[in-house]
């Protein structure tokens, strides 16, 4: 069967590997789609460290059940999945976070993913939904920013900040909206800023054409967010956060910065804000991701940027490492 293959930096293939044999407690899938993300391009780019090659890449799936190997699930149902693994006995896991497992291997990360014709995973990994196939495979990045939301604590009282409109902030847009926030979309990119938009952001910031602090302050009357979400990974969108996040607020971190940041610390006692990490998702982030495609708030297929065959793939590698601001969300079909 097919499978798209990292060979290393900037050397993906196509090529062939031995179709999969469901083992105990594990349900065959036939792969139907399959979206790229953030960290499939640092893979590309060489630049995620947690990567070793060669490695088949994709970790965003929609499947059909091929074969439930005594499972619940049945034959033709389609599923996505969680594609984490967990040990069960680190802090995380003992905790009842398994999402921030120590050990954790990630699809298409630290071992081999789902850009295959078919792929066999735990049942406990798989979560059924009514949904479209292209929603199916835009699960689990929708949770990713879900979870933030859930770190957050946000509610229906709060305003809520999002820096980046990729397709992890879109997460947290439509997941901080979904709970009846007051949501604030902020990117450099116009054409970004209006899918937010039908994702459930109230406001619109463009920081090249606005002055953040005073765009914040006036639609906040003079407060500042009651939470601030980080989806990006840059040092002055990291140090940002806690600037223009208002006093007892909330700080959510996705994004991972690549060089040290600078912090201004008084302000972490001055306002008291709870600082907080996000990483991967929960079950319970999937079924509320799930339970909002399904009530049809949000046309998350505005988020599709480009959608291509998995002899598509290295292609759209190369074409998203030389114009990334071009693209949102890239899907590869293997139907």
């Amino acid at each position: 069967m097919k499978a798209l293959m990292m060979r290393g930096a900037g050397d993906a293939f196509v090529t062939d590997v031995s179709k999969p044999v469901a083992l105990p407690g594990e349900v065959l899938l036939r792969v139907r789609m399959v979206g790229m993300c953030g960290s499939d391009l640092n893979t590309f780019r060489g630049m995620n460290p947690m990567v070793t090659y060669p490695r088949i890449l994709g970790h965003e799936v929609a499947g059909t059940v091929e074969d439930a190997n005594g499972s619940s699930f049945k034959v033709g149902e389609n599923v996505t999945l969680s594609p984490y693994t967990n040990c069960g006995t680190c802090a995380s896991c003992l905790v009842g976070r398994p999402n921030a497992c120590e050990r954790n291997q990630t699809l298409g990360v630290q071992r081999d993913g789902a850009m295959t014709e078919f792929l066999s995973v735990p049942a406990s990994k798989l979560f059924a939904a009514k949904l479209p196939i292209r929603q199916l495979a835009l699960v689990e990045p929708l949770t990713v920013g879900a979870h933030a939301v859930s770190r957050g604590q946000v509610s229906a009282r709060d305003t809520v900040a999002v820096f980046g409109c990729g397709g992890v902030g879109l997460g947290a847009i439509a997941g901080a909206a979904f709970r009846g926030a007051n949501v604030i979309a902020i990117d450099v990119d116009n054409e970004k800023l209006q899918i937010a938009s039908s994702f459930g952001a109230t406001h619109l910031i463009n920081t090249r054409e606005a002055v953040l602090h005073d765009r914040l302050q006036e639609l906040t009357n003079q407060l500042g967010p009651d939470v601030v979400i980080e989806a990006i990974g840059l040092p002055q969108t990291f140090a940002a956060a806690t600037v223009e996040v208002g006093f007892s607020g909330r700080v959510v971190y996705i994004g991972y910065a690549k060089e040290p940041v600078v912090y201004e610390t008084k302000l972490f006692v001055q306002k008291e804000l709870t600082i907080l990490g996000s990483r991967n998702a929960l079950p319970e982030d999937f079924h509320e991701v799930i339970q909002m495609l399904e009530a049809g708030q949000f046309p998350v297929e505005n988020a599709i940027s480009i959608v291509g065959s998995i002899d598509d793939a290295p292609d759209l590698l190369h074409k998203w490492n030389a114009e990334p601001g071009r693209f949102t969300k890239i899907l590869v079909d293997l139907d």
